[in-house]
């Protein structure tokens, strides 16, 4: 009891102490996602993009079921069963941490990547952006539903070669919609979040298709 009160105690302190730095969830109920000015030939051909991030939207209904199963089962097996944070994951993570003295068990949910994405948090493993993302996933899992998240996951995730979000992806790098990707192709984009200026298939072809 006096473990789990002192816990309690613990996380609202740590709650209270960054609640003037956490953004507000709502926003990304309105969010615009950004995407580049593009140009077509005359008969709709897309011929080129320009800006910084290359992005196109996409619904989830709309990303193959295939793609959606393999991004959960390689970011966050347990999407649909926590409610923004995986205690499985964070116990490992600390157990890995006790052992080695290492941080190398990021233990992020899905949502929790996706607060780190659209609110500019840093992919350094440090405890001040742990802790924050922690609180800004809870909020989003009050707001937002499970489909919501993953549909601004899908759109939002980095992917490599500028290219923010699976459709943006699949055109990059297979010059296709998601629809006509084949199987290999959409396992191997599932596989470039982890790491995604390393695994994606321009880059390094081969580290790619090991881990696709």
């Amino acid at each position: 009891l006096i473990c789990l009160s002192l816990g309690v105690i613990t996380i609202a302190g740590l709650y209270f102490y960054f609640e003037d730095e956490l953004p507000s969830v709502e926003v990304l109920r309105d969010v615009e996602l950004q995407t580049p000015m593009r140009i077509y030939t005359k008969d709709g051909k897309l011929i080129s993009q320009y800006g910084v991030k290359r992005r196109i939207p996409v619904l989830l209904e709309d990303v193959p079921e295939t793609l959606v199963q393999a991004i959960i089962a390689t970011e966050d097996s347990r999407f649909y069963d926590h409610y923004g944070v995986d205690p499985i994951g964070v116990g490992r993570a600390v157990v890995n941490l006790v052992l080695t003295g290492e941080k190398g068990q990021g233990a992020s949910t899905l949502t929790m990547q996706l607060a780190r994405g659209f609110f500019g948090l840093t992919r350094r493993k440090e405890y001040t952006r742990k802790i924050k993302e922690v609180f800004i996933a809870l909020k989003m899992e009050q707001e937002l539903s499970k489909d919501e998240i993953l549909e601004l996951y899908l759109n939002k995730v980095e992917l490599g070669h500028r290219a923010f979000g699976v459709g943006a992806a699949a055109q990059v790098y297979y010059g296709k919609d998601l629809s006509e990707l084949s199987l290999a192709q959409l396992a191997t984009l599932a596989g470039i979040p982890q790491r995604p200026s390393v695994l994606n298939p321009v880059t390094n072809p081969n580290l790619s298709k090991e881990r696709r």
